[in-house]
């Protein structure tokens, strides 16, 4: 796809995410999706209410109505659209900076679109096959009061709320100035617990931290933690469809690790896994640890929840699905990420065990996790860095160092650790990701590989 990457459209906004083509998303996404209604919602960046005025005129203009839902956690959007069976637009970048801002396109059944979906979008958009209607058949749009109060009470009434009151459990909460702010506090206060936050005011400029919810950015939230004594820290995206967490001792939780303790306690034999080729070691153990299987995708949500529909129409169950990056998706509940749902049920799991964040997760802390970024500028650059990469894959492979996967970028797994070098699906940059159990093992692969790629810039 041109247009849409491995989770919407995103660029930079008034430069490469303009209004009027936040307007032609919309009516093309009204043409193909042909609903008379749409929700649509955005996050707190600054541009958000101008570009949600541009997608409200879009699908206005073929003929859709729509409900306007302001600032929501991408999640409380989704449930929306299940609930009302509309389709629906999110208005945000999700972690890139303040600059940034993107369009997320959802389903009636508020599901991400599929593949298959987005292409159909993709085609209208680029070939302008808007159907737009007469002057007397424009939608209307209307305000619409309440979605955050029926997110909240939604996702408290998912989990097993007397478990974690009785618990009497302290949350540190960093939403990062993003739409779970609005959210994410009463969520976890009607779970029992006290609430203590950071960067809890709602503000586009990000001016605590950027979205990415990742340890160079949270700083403040072990802090907190520390200060406050809290059982746990957990920090948000821009969007609130992330939840990241730090231990009792405000140090941060491996994303991959509380994504294996979180599998751990939902698979059993015969279920299904769905991931990235990015996956852990972490969760291939807790897989094989319970005789599931494990499922992989190229990166990225939409490709993630496109697999988990294709898996369950077959017959497969699957209970748990997502990312390493704080992107965990419980299916039963509802296909899509969703920020205090994943940090409630990691509650659930520390009032189960009557311990420590830390101990939750030790099982699953035997790898260390490195990530570097490789920028380019200009298609050149980026297919000389992707040259590289491949090179530098039939090289290892060749070697017999080790095993080769091609389903999304090119990883090498080499039974220690492995590394993956793919193109982002939103930044100008080509991610390479390692894991091994040492951190000097994970963080040489890491470095050799992005040493090569930048050798092709020169």
């Amino acid at each position: 796809m041109q247009v849409f990457g491995s989770s919407g459209t995103r660029g930079v906004a008034n430069e490469e995410l303009t209004p009027a083509f936040a307007l032609r998303v919309a009516k093309a996404a009204g043409s193909v999706r042909e609903a008379s209604r749409f929700a649509v919602g955005r996050d707190t960046r600054e541009t958000g209410r101008m570009l949600e005025n541009a997608v409200a005129s879009g699908l206005a203009a073929v003929g859709a109505d729509v409900d306007r839902l302001g600032v929501v956690p991408t999640p409380g959007l989704q449930a929306y659209a299940a609930d009302e069976g509309v389709p629906a637009i999110m208005v945000t970048a999700s972690h890139n900076p303040p600059a940034y801002n993107g369009l997320k396109l959802v389903g009636a059944d508020g599901v991400e679109l599929a593949v298959e979906a987005l292409e159909r979008v993709e085609e209208a958009l680029l070939s302008e096959a808007f159907e737009t209607v007469a002057w007397d058949e424009t939608g209307r749009d209307r305000d619409v009061e309440g979605t955050n109060r029926r997110y909240v009470e939604r996702v408290c009434g998912a989990v097993d709320a007397e478990r974690v009151a009785e618990a009497d459990l302290t949350v540190a909460l960093d939403p990062g100035h993003g739409a779970g702010a609005l959210t994410s506090p009463d969520v976890y206060r009607e779970l029992g617990c006290r609430v203590v936050t950071v960067n809890g005011q709602p503000d586009g400029h990000f001016p605590g931290r950027d979205p990415e919810p990742v340890p160079a950015n949270l700083d403040d939230l072990g802090r907190l933690v520390r200060a406050s004594g809290a059982d746990v820290g957990i920090a948000h995206d821009g969007d609130a469809d992330r939840a990241v967490f730090y231990d009792e001792d405000g140090e941060p939780i491996d994303a991959s690790a509380s994504f294996a303790a979180l599998a751990a306690a939902e698979l059993d034999a015969g279920d299904t896994a769905v991931s990235a080729v990015n996956v852990s070691q972490r969760l291939v153990d807790v897989c094989e640890a319970a005789g599931a299987e494990l499922e992989l995708t190229p990166i990225g949500s939409t490709r993630i929840m496109t697999r988990i529909a294709q898996l369950e129409a077959e017959g497969a169950h699957v209970p748990i699905a997502g990312e390493g990056n704080g992107g965990v998706i419980f299916p039963d509940y509802r296909v899509s990420r969703d920020g205090a749902y994943i940090g409630a049920r990691f509650l659930e799991l520390l009032a189960a065990d009557e311990g420590r964040a830390s101990d939750v997760v030790a099982p699953y802390d035997d790898y260390a996790n490195v990530r570097v970024n490789v920028e380019y500028e200009g298609e050149a650059e980026r297919e000389a860095l992707l040259a590289a990469a491949e090179a530098y894959a039939d090289d290892a492979a060749a070697a017999d160092d080790a095993g080769l996967t091609t389903i999304d970028g090119y990883r090498l797994d080499y039974g220690d650790a492995w590394v993956l070098a793919r193109p982002s699906g939103t930044e100008p940059v080509v991610r390479v990701y390692a894991e091994a159990r040492a951190e000097t093992r994970a963080r040489g692969l890491a470095e050799d590989v992005a040493a090569a790629l930048r050798a092709a810039l020169d």
